[in-house]
């Protein structure tokens, strides 16, 4: 399936990795908003009420650090099809968009497509470089978070 446009003018950021960790367990750590800050530089928290993937249709919160601004993100899942693709539209007071996963089996691991797309009348100097710099750096942190042996603290 083709990637599901948001808005012909929006700015677009695509980032791909591989990541050695089965499919059902990338898309299961992914789908969980309350993780995201786990390996996502900007996202704060995030409350989505419920424990595990998010089905189609949920709305939710996150809070965002966007350039040291802090902002309440509006969010609901579009496209909930376990374990391949998830996609969510958001809204806030300054920012608009979507975000969309892209998840492939790849021998045992698992190729990982994260799109998001947005709109803002924001006149930020160096927002959309900053942005690709975040996105690049959370890929970064999910390759490492997915591939990291949990340690026991027992």
């Amino acid at each position: 399936m083709g990637q599901p446009s948001f808005q012909p003018y929006a700015k677009t950021l695509s980032n791909e990795i591989h990541i050695e960790a089965d499919i059902e367990t990338v898309y299961a750590y992914v789908t969980q908003p309350d993780h995201w800050h786990e390996w996502h530089p900007t996202s704060v928290s995030a409350d989505n009420s419920i424990h595990g993937p998010l089905p189609k249709d949920h709305r939710f919160t996150e809070i965002i650090d966007l350039l040291g601004l802090r902002i309440e993100m509006n969010y609901r899942v579009v496209i909930a099809d376990a374990p391949v693709e998830f996609k969510m539209a958001f809204t806030s007071p300054v920012v608009d968009g979507c975000i969309y996963y892209s998840l492939h089996r790849d021998g045992y691991g698992t190729q990982f497509t994260r799109t998001l797309q947005y709109i803002t009348e924001l006149n930020l100097s160096g927002l959309h470089a900053r942005m690709v710099e975040l996105s690049t750096r959370a890929m970064d942190n999910l390759k490492h978070l997915m591939e990291t042996p949990k340690r026991s603290t027992a």
